[in-house]
């Protein structure tokens, strides 16, 4: 009776062991084949659970959670029991926690709840469908102990979360821990377990036989319960180096360079173009995902700690930047890429046209300055409104999903989404192994949204918008679109005959950025590489430029926070040792200058 269980121990040390010997060396057809055999060998109960579900015998309840039993008051330590993948129940336990229990994501509020308001999409603590302590250890029981955790890897996270430590100390119920280990290479994990789309399930070696571990609830969960508990609490540097950084731009790039600078003991300033500290994080991520409070809580305890935040300067407009440069020790440039792609078709001029971060930013303007009573006396009447429009948001990725939710939330008459590409897989397809981003088809929070309300997703896959079409008014009225097919060197093919006529009155242009904007590079004269980007090696992140130094979208290109919070840390490093170096340089020239003067002085006299 026996060898069940140890055949799913041996399967698991089998695992163990392949996952480190993928972790030494490249990815080959041998390992994705033993991944296969190692899927059908070690959950052979997945069988079971499929017969389970028509059964009525599935671990998870109807609350959304594993169902839990307590015994009586009078046992010894009513710890509960939670029900496992064979229907029976027990205490958690991680030995084998991937192997009895299922992944669970807590989920965001229902649809049709949401889209009424604009609170964020995650379940709040007095909700139904909060996850509970004992969930939360249940999830993090799956963490499998694995030889090589990909999930921390390039792979996975880029500023290499340990997310199997963090994933333990919760398990055994360690969250003081948990925030410090967090916090040890993320700056702002409260920004990530909410906006990252989680690369690191997308390699977490769970991933390979069941689903991956719920990494991206259980870092909110640390973080917000960080916050609940005070534990999250002003870092006064105690030591001053006396050296100045200024840095260009507020968002996450910038927060997380200012954060490590200012710990290092020098001096940071901020300066921000827009009217509030954020960037991306404040106005080019709306609300239902990232509520601005959290990002104010967060810029408010870099105040604290000493940093500070210089709003509308416009750096190469208002504020001179060679003065700057010459003002400060050194110079970080963390500006994002803020120039959109545009569409030059006939009747791109039209009025009802517009750039996907022109839409969002002027919606959480006007959001801000209700809930703060400034409305009247601020708002410059120039927002853009989807109240009883026909919308089609030309795009997708994670702004053409924020867009598609902000639209309902205006009320918008219907909606549709078109996507140059073919609809994507269920299943990785065989150039797309694992611990690879799974390419596959998904549904975000702004589909399951339109889908229960308008009762089909709103995805409209290899199509191309050919013209707009306006009114005798200059109006947006509709578009033409013509189907696509993809050559096989990547490029896109109109096929002939195939026009289709789409009534809309509001367009949003959700197609990227390409490129920073140029006016500070080129005041500086820094040197640009071939996509227009701010040219430093990763790594280094010095420019052409003496003294100057770049990171983030502004440097790699359009990204996610989770990469401009790695490069803000390696901005931040590289000004350090630089300025470690010139103090260093600065303090000999002092010192030989000293002595010279002493060597200098008639010693006749005495």
């Amino acid at each position: 009776m026996f060898a069940p269980s140890f055949q799913r121990t041996t399967s698991r040390v089998a695992i163990a062991a392949a996952t480190s010997s993928l972790g030494q060396g490249a990815i080959t057809t041998t390992s994705i084949r033993t991944s296969s055999i190692l899927k059908k060998s070690v959950l052979k109960e997945d069988l079971a659970t499929e017969s389970n579900r028509i059964s009525n015998n599935h671990p998870i309840a109807d609350d959304g959670r594993h169902e839990v039993w307590r015994e009586d008051i009078y046992d010894h330590d009513n710890e509960p029991k939670v029900k496992r993948r064979d229907g029976s129940f027990d205490v958690v336990e991680k030995l084998r926690g991937f192997v009895n229990y299922h992944r669970n994501p807590e989920p965001y509020r229902p649809p049709t709840e949401r889209v009424l308001d604009w609170g964020e999409l995650n379940p709040t603590k007095d909700h139904d469908k909060y996850h509970s302590d004992v969930e939360r250890k249940v999830q993090a029981a799956r963490c499998m102990d694995c030889g090589t955790p990909f999930c921390q890897t390039h792979t996975g996270c880029p500023v290499n979360n340990l997310i199997p430590e963090w994933n333990n100390l919760v398990y055994n119920n360690q969250w003081t821990e948990a925030i410090e280990r967090l916090h040890k290479t993320n700056n702002f994990p409260e920004f990530t377990g909410r906006v990252c789309p989680a690369p690191c399930e997308g390699s977490c070696v769970a991933g390979l036989v069941d689903g991956p571990v719920t990494i991206k609830n259980i870092e909110y969960a640390i973080v917000d319960n960080a916050w609940e508990e005070g534990l999250i609490t002003p870092r006064i540097p105690q030591h001053r180096s006396g050296m100045t950084v200024a840095i260009v731009g507020s968002g996450p790039a910038g927060l997380a360079a200012a954060d490590e600078l200012n710990q290092m003991g020098h001096k940071v300033t901020v300066f921000e173009r827009a009217d509030r500290v954020g960037g991306l994080l404040m106005y080019g991520i709306p609300n239902m995902k990232l509520e601005k409070d959290t990002v104010d809580r967060r810029v408010n305890l870099l105040r604290e700690e000493g940093i500070e935040f210089v709003t509308n300067a416009d750096i190469g407009k208002n504020v001179d930047v060679n003065e700057l440069r010459s003002s400060f020790d050194a110079l970080a440039l963390c500006l994002g890429s803020t120039k959109p792609r545009d569409l030059p078709v006939n009747g791109r001029e039209l009025k009802g046209v517009h750039f996907a971060m022109e839409f969002l930013t002027r919606n959480q303007k006007k959001l801000l300055f209700t809930k703060e009573g400034s409305l009247e006396s601020q708002w410059d009447r120039k927002f853009i409104n989807a109240a009883g429009k026909d919308v089609i948001v030309i795009g997708g990725g994670d702004t053409g999903t924020d867009c598609i939710g902000t639209s309902m939330r205006h009320r918008c008459k219907s909606i549709t989404n078109f996507e140059l590409m073919p609809e994507p897989p269920m299943e990785r397809s065989e150039n797309n192994p694992w611990p690879q981003w799974p390419r596959v088809f998904g549904v975000d929070y702004g589909h399951e949204e339109v889908t229960a309300v308008f009762g089909k997703d709103p995805r409209v896959f290899s199509v191309m918008t050919k013209e707009f079409l306006g009114d005798e008014d200059g109006n947006l009225r509709g578009l033409i679109t013509q189907q696509v097919e993809i050559l096989p060197h990547g490029q896109p093919k109109a096929i002939e005959g195939s026009e289709e006529e789409w009534p809309c009155d509001l367009c949003v242009l959700s197609m990227g950025f390409i490129q920073p904007e140029e006016y500070i590079a080129q005041e500086l004269n820094l040197d640009m590489d071939q996509r227009n980007n701010i040219h430093a090696v990763y790594g280094d992140f010095r420019t052409s430029v003496e003294g100057v130094f770049a990171g983030g979208d502004c440097r790699r290109g359009q990204s996610l926070v989770v990469w401009a919070i790695n490069e803000g840390r390696g901005v931040a490093n590289a000004c350090h040792s630089y300025l470690e170096q010139k103090k260093m340089d600065e303090s000999k020239v002092y010192e030989s200058g000293r002595f010279a003067n002493l060597s200098s002085t008639n010693t006749s006299m005495y």
